[in-house]
């Protein structure tokens, strides 16, 4: 007897087993290589090289944020409707040819308008990426392929900045640019990448249905909503630790960069080993809680790192985050069982283009509320947090369970639960 794909090893000596998946992590290690190291060194080559002033360049990133949110759904639902592989080619050939244009902008709204562009094909592409992994991870094996494609732009990222960490220490110029290149080259071969997809079929919709079904299906509109709540500890892990170790400790800010590296270590290598109890609807909000535990607790270890010397902090940060990481990995196990488990298979494009909308908007809000509790608040706030998480997780149980009930009465009858 043949073991049940859903139980068949993913991977063999950290290769993944499918051809699609390897298709996958290969472009997504590509176009995350160059990411990181754009990331690594924008802020700066627009304020030290270009001349904008920190407020103008964070004016024209939240431009682009924007813009990223708007298209999302729409996007995703073009690549249900005209071929999920032939429309990620498309958007990745045109985040491929914009992803250099920002170097040429010399005053902010020449940069909001570049890094609007490239937003707008570079966050439809993800978000009909996101639609061709649940289509081609049938029988719960969405889990574990967005488990393992996270593990692998998390590498590419990580491996990126050190790129970018080269244009930083040459300071000029000419390296910078040469950045903006390299992931328009990048982009480019993911671009070519994605061909090799399966051609997967475009969904013709039955008269009368609604076009953006998933704006009606209020279930998962609730949701998409808690995971966009649970999403927060991310901006608290990345702004605000950093705000926090700065501003109310005595560790010093090297240590930003020591815990982001032990985090992107940790989802490297134990990301799918931690998603696997999370390939349904009622594993995922399980997960969803079972991670908010372990959140919960590294924020309150952490909350503690104010009150000692810079030994003490240190161990405190190291001690917090590894707690918070675990159930990072736990948790998003379970977000990505609930997004893809409530799903229609022949429209999660636009499922999963809603569905990142939760975590674009806390992108967008998420950063001055975690200023407020963890810098301004300090202790108090990350037990704020903490809570918070706890209160988030909790409700998904009831709503997760009324979510998966609803199915039919939303026309919903294809998805995997």
């Amino acid at each position: 007897m043949s073991m049940p794909q859903a139980q068949a090893p993913l991977t063999r000596r950290g290769i993944p087993v499918e051809r699609d998946l390897r298709v996958l992590a290969l472009g997504s290690f590509a176009n995350r290589f160059g990411a990181g190291a754009v990331m690594t060194t924008s802020a700066l080559y627009f304020t030290r090289q270009v001349g904008f002033s920190a407020a103008e360049v964070a004016l024209a990133l939240s431009v682009a944020a924007i813009v990223g949110i708007v298209v999302q759904v729409p996007a995703g639902h073009l690549g249900d409707t005209r071929g999920p592989r032939r429309v990620l080619t498309f958007f990745m050939v045109g985040a491929a040819l914009t992803s250099a244009l920002p170097v040429l902008a010399r005053t902010p709204w020449q940069l909001a308008l570049l890094l609007g562009l490239l937003s707008l094909f570079e966050r439809s592409a993800g978000s009909v990426q996101q639609g061709v992994i649940a289509q081609l991870a049938t029988g719960g094996r969405g889990v574990l392929f967005k488990a393992y494609l996270r593990a692998v732009t998390n590498t590419a990222i990580g491996l990126g900045s050190v790129f970018g960490g080269a244009a930083l220490v040459i300071d000029e110029s000419w390296a910078y640019v040469s950045v903006f290149l390299l992931n328009a080259v990048f982009t480019g071969f993911a671009a070519w990448n994605s061909t090799r997809l399966p051609e997967l079929p475009a969904y013709v919709r039955i008269e009368g249905e609604p076009r953006m079904a998933v704006l009606r299906d209020w279930p998962y509109v609730v949701i998409v909503t808690i995971t966009g709540l649970f999403s927060i500890h991310f901006f608290v892990m990345e702004l605000g630790l950093a705000l926090y170790i700065s501003q109310r400790t005595a560790a010093p800010p090297v240590m930003v960069a020591v815990l982001l590296i032990i985090n992107t270590a940790c989802v490297a290598f134990f990301q799918v080993r931690l998603s696997r109890r999370a390939d349904s609807v009622e594993a995922g909000a399980r997960a969803l809680v079972r991670g908010a535990v372990w959140i919960a607790a590294g924020f309150a270890i952490v909350s503690l790192a104010d009150r000692g010397d810079t030994t003490f902090a240190i161990a405190v940060l190291v001690a917090g985050s590894l707690v918070h990481v675990v159930g990072e990995m736990i948790g998003s196990g379970g977000q990505w069982g609930l997004q893809m488990g409530l799903a229609p298979h022949e429209r999660q494009g636009q499922y999963q283009g809603f569905a990142g909308l939760g975590f674009s908007v806390i992108a967008v809000i998420g950063p001055p509320i975690v200023t407020l509790l963890c810098v301004q608040m300090g202790e108090t706030g990350w037990l704020v947090l903490a809570a918070m998480m706890l209160v988030i997780a909790a409700v998904s149980v009831p709503a997760s369970r009324w979510a998966l009930a609803s199915r039919e009465r939303y026309g919903v009858l294809t998805h995997s639960g």
